[in-house]
């Protein structure tokens, strides 16, 4: 009976068939592509959870209130932290349980180092001139500044030019001599030291005489170290061809104290060395004197320093040639104490241009075993929020009182110009005392220790050290500058196309992170050797970079063990700032500068948990909306099948069927269809499983039958229950409303409303397919934007959500297809029904255009009614959820449920083409003949 039925009914089986086919191929591949989604989107999550280390710990107060709201971590904070957490807390968090490295950083302040920019302009000589000037006028470019630097010399002689033996210190730099005529000439000195006229040290009878070459700088206390004039330099040497201006040059290095043991274990510190050594926990201060220096007992501290200086800078120069007049004068006017204003009063001509980059001057392999006498620290950035940015405050400008030594008030030499440009932090000064070889200091330094030397034992290079995900990574600013670069097009341009870097500004945006390391036990005496005392006297530790031990990645376990050695950190000491950095991401910010907007990676914390619990409630939501659709359509089908049997079943009821007969017959045949529809799906999802690149593509592809027979089965139930509840004959009667009072119908849309009116029912079941349709995609949508919006903002999450695009869009375009198809199959039904109507009409004159026309707008009104239905329930349903998922966006998803509204309806006419083309083509006699 079953067979004979389906093949009696061809047409309809096969549709059926077509139905269950798509239903449960696509069920199949989209719930395999959600899943291989989440899949994916897991593991990118779990290889990228782990970072440096797992929790920070920074000083009471340092968490601005933007980290606080947004839940981020500055990508600069370290440098703005001098202090904060003593030694005794650090020594008791290292030993807590659960923490496998506790890293600390204690920052002690910028030094200066100097250097020489060396800038080679040998083919702006004149070959035949036995001596010669040339004026290089500097122009410096670092981050968005320009700044006018100081003019340059360059004096060649082919007489030889030797340092001066004539002292009895013969390691006096700045002293070179001329030797002509049987005579020596100091032709650099004076330019370059006697440009007040005026020197600290009084002449013997009591008076200021005038200045000569000596081992006392002039008096320059009076002169502010911005004049350009202060940092001019003349380089003197002897030859013909070749030609080098020697540009001192000063670069802030800013000194930390670290665990030697902990920083190599927690990013490999110890094989980043380029020469020399890595410091060790047998690094100390020593005491005592060192031949050749001098006779006085001094502190020496270990440190190593960064090859590279991590601030940038370019520097572009007119270089002019000097009208000297006589050459064989020239010498003597340079060794004279007028030589300063003869030099600068001299006419140039333009001959070429030369460039160099800043960071070329910094101290190469060699290290000379500076002092520790002043260093400086400075404040951290305070920002407000502007619209969609983050905009810094800024600061007055800097004063040069800042830059004054200890001991006889003199400014620091060649204070780099780019200290002049805006400021962004407060910068302060801390002078180192005024006594020597003694441990103690007393009278005015009284209590305090003697200023020491620094002891480079090694070079170390900040690029070997142990890579992390670019995804994943916290800021590792203790040896790594941050990523600052142009917002947009206008930024870009400001910037000429480069990163935003660090430049040698104290108080500017971007301060270079620590490029000279020392160990903790050199704290003391740094720190104490400061005139006046400082929070960091008594706490001199800034921020603990903690590693959790045990921790694998965002799973639970570890989860758990972060979260504990936290929780024993704030309950130990509650005044500290502790974040949890373990799956965190960089989180793109945009910072409004004075010039360009720029966007630079701060860290945004707990990303990964977040995109778990995310991907894992998306999933599950998507899973069921798709199990819904797909049933509802097959339902619609298995429906319409049965609705269109009603005479069929009313006979068979009248022969004496009884009710269990039918249900099992309808059954019984959608099984069979189911079945057959499975093994055709079988194929056709191994197929696109290959094609979409689907892991295990046999397997999900031998889940089609069941999955068929299942949905089949489920779906037909409620309509082979209506079917055994109908009466003989109710079955027999047409299925439409009683009407009253006729009423005269005056056009073809009036007809399709009465039309769709005629059969409730009908209507209502095309209308909820289309509905719930709509009400999937209107929440899909939201779902997915609600997703994009909890995780993305971050590298991490920006990643994930690019993973998971395809799984979204194909869970919204099936919704829909679906929808459309089942509303289609709802209306052909209704046109077989009323074929005798359609051929009355015909054969009173209706066109086949007329008729045409009254399909479509029965369409058209159906799919309106079904998509207005389902947006108002997709909105109500994401207005449940909850409207902070969407952050603003609901007026984008109602838009967009409307535009799916539309798209509806643009579906349902288009399908509806080929079967009123088909209705079209036979003759209305036949059709009245079958009706």
């Amino acid at each position: 009976m079953i067979l004979s039925q389906l093949r009696r009914h061809r047409a309809r089986a096969l549709a059926l068939a077509a139905g269950i086919l798509v239903a449960a191929t696509s069920f199949t591949l989209l719930t395999s592509t959600v899943t291989t989604s989440q899949a994916r989107t897991t593991e990118t999550v779990r290889k990228n959870a782990r970072s440096a280390y797992d929790v920070l710990v920074r000083p009471h107060g340092s968490r601005t209130a933007v980290e606080r709201g947004d839940g981020l971590v500055e990508a600069n904070f370290l440098s703005g932290i001098f202090g904060g957490i003593d030694l005794g807390q650090y020594g008791r968090i290292k030993t807590m349980p659960g923490v496998e490295v506790a890293a600390p950083v204690a920052n002690v302040g910028y030094l200066m180092v100097p250097g020489t920019l060396k800038v080679d302009v040998s083919s702006f000589l004149d070959g035949d001139a036995p001596a010669q000037m040339l004026r290089i006028k500097p122009t410096l470019t670092a981050g968005l500044g320009r700044y006018r630097t100081a003019d340059q010399y360059v004096y060649l002689s082919r007489n030889p030019i030797e340092p001066s033996t004539t002292l009895s210190d013969s390691t006096f730099p700045g002293l070179l001599e001329e030797h002509a005529d049987h005579r020596t000439y100091p032709v650099c000195w004076y330019y370059n030291h006697n440009k007040t006229d005026v020197h600290i040290e009084h002449t013997d009878d009591g008076g200021f005489g005038p200045l000569k070459p000596n081992l006392i700088r002039e008096d320059r206390r009076e002169e502010s170290p911005f004049d350009p004039d202060m940092n001019t330099w003349l380089t003197c040497r002897s030859g013909r061809d070749k030609a080098v201006a020697e540009i001192p040059v000063s670069y802030p290095v800013l000194l930390s104290a670290v665990d030697p043991a902990a920083e190599d274990r927690l990013v490999g510190l110890g094989r980043a060395v380029t020469s020399g050594r890595m410091l060790t926990g047998r690094d100390q201060p020593v005491w005592g004197r060192k031949e050749g220096w001098s006779n006085e007992s001094y502190w020496t501290v270990p440190m190593v320093l960064s090859d590279q200086t991590l601030t940038s800078g370019t520097v572009n120069a007119t270089v002019e040639r000097l009208d000297t007049g006589d050459p064989a004068t020239l010498r003597a006017k340079l060794g004279s104490p007028a030589a300063h204003d003869f030099v600068n009063n001299l006419r140039g001509t333009p001959v070429g241009r030369v460039g160099a980059d800043l960071e070329r001057g910094f101290p190469g392999k060699s290290l000379f075993a500076p002092q520790a006498d002043s260093y400086w620290t400075v404040g951290p950035v305070d920002y407000r929020r502007a619209e969609a940015a983050l905009a810094p405050r800024t600061h007055a400008d800097q004063s040069p009182e800042v830059w004054r030594t200890n001991a006889d008030r003199q400014f620091v030499e060649f204070v780099p110009e780019e200290n002049t440009g805006t400021q962004f932090r407060e910068v302060v000064s801390h002078p180192g005392t005024a006594c020597w070889g003694t441990r103690t200091c007393t009278d005015a330094d009284y209590g305090r220790t003697p200023v020491p030397y620094l002891n480079p034992v090694g070079r170390y290079d900040a690029t070997k050290l142990t890579g992390f995900s670019s995804l994943s990574e916290v800021p590792l600013e203790t040896y790594r500058a941050p990523q600052v670069t142009g917002a947009d097009e206008a930024g870009r341009k400001a910037l000429r196309d480069h990163p935003l870097r660090p430049d040698r500004n104290l108080g500017g945006y971007l301060t270079a992170p620590p490029t000279m390391l020392t160990s903790l036990d050199s704290l003391s005496v740094l720190t104490k050797s400061r005139r006046q005392p400082t929070a960091q006297d008594k706490a001199p530790i800034s921020a603990i970079r903690i590693r959790v031990a045990g921790v694998t990645g965002v799973d639970p376990a570890s989860q758990a063990r972060v979260n504990a050695v936290a929780g024993r950190i704030r309950t130990a000491y509650p005044g500290l700032q502790v974040d949890i950095t373990i799956g965190s991401s960089p989180a793109p910010q945009t910072i409004a500068l004075p010039g360009a907007d720029v966007v630079e990676n701060w860290t945004a914390k707990g990303v990964a948990l977040r995109i778990l619990k995310a991907v894992d409630a998306k999933s599950a939501v998507l899973f069921v909306l798709v199990l819904v659709v797909c049933a509802l359509f097959l339902a619609q089908a298995a429906l319409a099948s049965v609705r269109s049997r009603r005479t069929e079943i009313g006979t068979l009821r009248c022969l004496g069927w009884s009710p269990p007969e039918i249900l099992r017959l309808i059954l019984g045949e959608l099984v069979a269809i189911g079945l057959g529809a499975g093994a055709a799906g079988a194929a056709l999802a191994y197929v696109l499983g290959l094609v979409l690149k689907l892991p295990d593509a046999g397997a999900r592809a031998a889940l089609v039958p069941p999955v068929a027979l299942l949905l089949a089965v489920t779906a037909g139930l409620f309509p082979a229950w209506r079917a055994t509840r109908l009466r003989p004959l109710d079955a027999i009667t047409p299925p439409v409303t009683a009407t009253g009072r006729a009423a005269p119908v005056r056009s073809v849309l009036g007809l399709a409303v009465r039309n769709l009116l005629r059969v409730p029912g009908r209507t209502a079941l095309g209308a909820a397919g289309l509905a719930l349709a709509v009400a999937a995609f209107t929440v899909l949508l939201a779902l997915t934007l609600g997703f994009r919006g909890e995780v993305a903002g971050s590298l991490l999450g920006n990643a994930v959500v690019a993973q998971a695009r395809t799984a979204d869009y194909l869970s919204v375009a099936l919704s829909l297809l679906l929808g459309a198809a089942g509303a289609v199959d709802v209306l052909v039904l209704s046109m077989r029904e009323r074929a005798a109507d359609l051929a009355v009409l015909r054969a009173t004159g209706w066109t086949t255009r007329e008729l045409a026309r009254l399909s479509y707008h029965e369409g058209a009104l159906l799919a309106l009614l079904g998509g207005l239905t389902g947006a108002v329930a997709g909105l109500a349903t994401v207005l449940a959820i909850g409207w902070g998922t969407l952050d603003g966006r609901l007026p984008a998803v109602a838009g967009a449920a409307l535009l799916a509204t539309l798209a509806a309806m643009a579906l349902v006419c288009a399908a509806l083409a080929f079967p009123v083309r088909v209705q079209s083509r036979i003759a209305p006699a036949h059709l009245l003949a079958v009706g």
